[in-house]
């Protein structure tokens, strides 16, 4: 595969989840796999879900890894120097398939789906070596990106799975795939990282920050806090906050600077405006947990829970926040489809919102 092409299951400004060195956090996951082949009770289908970011194509990687290198028992760790961990690493393991959105050289996009054609590919794969013996491992990154050809074509290479294999299916949304492929899977449910594992993730990637406030404001997922790391978002959210704390004014320049900002050209690392627009949704987020639960712990930005609890003190003016924010996710949406300015449509929310913000502040 060509370099500077972009690979659908990699985090812009990180490795690929093949060249990990090990899995942070999941052990109750990685028991449960590891039980079930140490007990020869290995399941056939593996669907690997939680929230995006955790370390799903991670774990399924190292699973992948485990399973071809003829792994320990009872621990996923392979040598980075063993064959099996070269050759995945170079895309190069003949035993391993990797079915992922391609890349389209007709439009010079990433495909938006997983089409019919690439489980037909895992068919052949799995038809191929079956005569060469030993284990196979095919990885679907991710599952609930395929079209309903491809997801009826999966289904019946399920309900006759081949001697020998096991496919792990990473989902990030696994309700969008059909009941029947949920049903044929053992499922691993992978739970958010604590902010000291997201932390480690960070450390070992070399990617300087305050992990605590990105872990924060990610919801405990390293490929988010990864994302934000590498475009300023924690620079950019603070902005956002200290524009907030001057309610009931309205600071006209601090919110110039805000918008003007999203008007940026995206980059492989990033789109400036979507950016913003997901942190204010964080920010909406935040806000009108505060009313229910209590300001955030802990905070992604100096001042942000005292800000929270003045704007949202109760509950109702939680109901009006989480109204805001699904109004701004949809006129995010709408704006985009007609390709209105990005930095006059940030400065038209903004400007709405820091026009709720008075009528809700306790005094």
């Amino acid at each position: 595969m060509s370099e500077d092409r972009p690979e659908s299951d990699r985090v812009p400004g990180a490795p690929h989840p093949r060249h990990a060195a090990g899995v942070v956090g999941h052990g109750a996951a990685i028991a449960d796999f590891l039980g079930a082949a140490e007990a020869q009770r290995l399941h056939h289908a593996w669907l690997v879900t939680g929230p995006r970011g955790v370390g799903k194509a991670t774990l399924g990687w190292a699973l992948a890894r485990w399973l071809l290198a003829d792994g320990p028992p009872g621990d996923l760790s392979v040598p980075p120097d063993h064959p099996v961990a070269r050759r995945l690493a170079a895309l190069s393991e003949p035993r391993l398939h990797l079915i992922r959105r391609g890349f389209d050289d007709k439009t010079g996009r990433l495909r938006a789906e997983i089409g019919v054609e690439d489980i037909r590919a895992l068919l052949s794969f799995f038809h191929m070596s079956a005569a060469e013996g030993g284990r196979r491992v095919a990885i679907v990154d991710a599952a609930d990106q395929m079209n309903g050809a491809a997801a009826n074509a999966l289904l019946k290479l399920l309900e006759e799975p081949p001697a020998g294999g096991v496919i792990l299916l990473i989902a990030h949304q696994p309700a969008r795939l059909l009941p029947t492929i949920r049903s044929r899977c053992r499922e691993l449910r992978l739970s958010p990282l604590t902010p000291q594992e997201t932390g480690r993730v960070m450390a070992a990637l070399g990617v300087e920050g305050d992990a605590d406030a990105l872990s924060s404001l990610s919801g405990g997922s390293a490929g988010e806090a990864l994302r934000l790391a590498g475009q300023d978002g924690l620079e950019v959210y603070r902005q956002i906050v200290a524009l907030f704390a001057t309610c009931p004014r309205f600071d006209r320049m601090k919110a110039r600077v805000i918008a003007d900002a999203a008007g940026g050209r995206a980059t492989a690392d990033g789109d400036p405006f979507d950016l913003r627009v997901t942190l204010l949704d964080r920010f909406l987020t935040r806000l009108a947990r505060t009313g229910l639960l209590g300001a955030p712990v802990p905070e992604a930005a100096p001042g942000e829970a005292e800000l929270m609890a003045r704007l949202c003190p109760d509950a109702a003016a939680a109901r009006i926040w989480a109204g805001a924010q699904a109004d701004l996710s949809a006129r995010a949406r709408a704006g985009r489809a007609v390709n209105l300015d990005p930095a006059a449509l940030v400065m038209d929310m903004l400007t709405q919102l820091a026009g709720l913000a008075p009528a809700h502040a306790k005094v």
